[in-house]
């Protein structure tokens, strides 16, 4: 579900049209988040760190409304519940895109991504299944670098405005364990102080 957003009575209005003339009105940040108490959690849970720490993501993604703001037809809309399409590597070291539904259950959402990576491992190619809604985030994991940037890429022409979460390798120093997050957004639905909004909400969920 979603719901069309006034844009009249915005007070983004103007940065929106201002951002959205741009060819690339994607920004991005990269950011470390302390991952001890988290790892901890999943390993007692018997929960994979990749599971917990995407589920914490898409619960943080829910809970900063202008993260769920997508461009449809130059128009914005909220959706109600925002999913991913996460990237899951095959034994071949091929991956295809997926699409994991968010549930606020931690084990039911863990069931949704067994279901959904089983799929992905016994198909092929890249694109296997249709995206008929833009209610997602695109995610991916690249745990053997830590990254301090990153890059998208991004064909201009496309009307994408999803955002784009990436996390790299785990390390440990002195006892602690952290990761690199990078967070790539549309300039015309989300400002520096709303990716705030969103690392503390995630770095929250993440200690809870």
């Amino acid at each position: 579900m979603k719901t069309k957003l006034d844009l009249s009575t915005w007070n983004r209005r103007e940065h929106f049209e201002f951002f959205s003339q741009m060819e690339e009105p994607f920004y991005g940040l990269t950011v470390t988040i302390d991952c001890t108490h988290a790892y901890k959690t999943a390993k007692k849970m018997k929960i994979p760190f990749f599971t917990f720490y995407l589920h914490k993501t898409l619960a943080a993604i829910n809970a900063v409304e202008n993260f769920r703001y997508r461009v449809i037809d130059n128009e914005v809309y909220i959706w109600e519940r925002i999913d991913v399409s996460s990237t899951i590597m095959r034994e071949d070291k091929t991956f295809g895109f997926s699409l994991i539904e968010f549930d606020s259950d931690l084990n039911q959402f863990h069931q949704n991504v067994l279901q959904e990576t089983e799929r992905i491992q016994n198909t092929k190619g890249l694109l296997t299944r249709e995206f008929p809604d833009s209610n997602l985030i695109h995610f991916s994991a690249i745990p053997w670098i830590d990254f301090t940037s990153m890059s998208h890429a991004r064909g201009f022409s496309y009307p994408d405005s999803c955002p784009k979460i990436s996390f790299g390798k785990l390390t440990e120093t002195n006892g602690r364990k952290s990761m690199p997050m990078s967070i790539h957004v549309h300039h015309g639905l989300v400002d520096g102080y709303h990716v705030g909004l969103l690392i503390d909400e995630f770095e929250k969920q993440m200690n809870l």
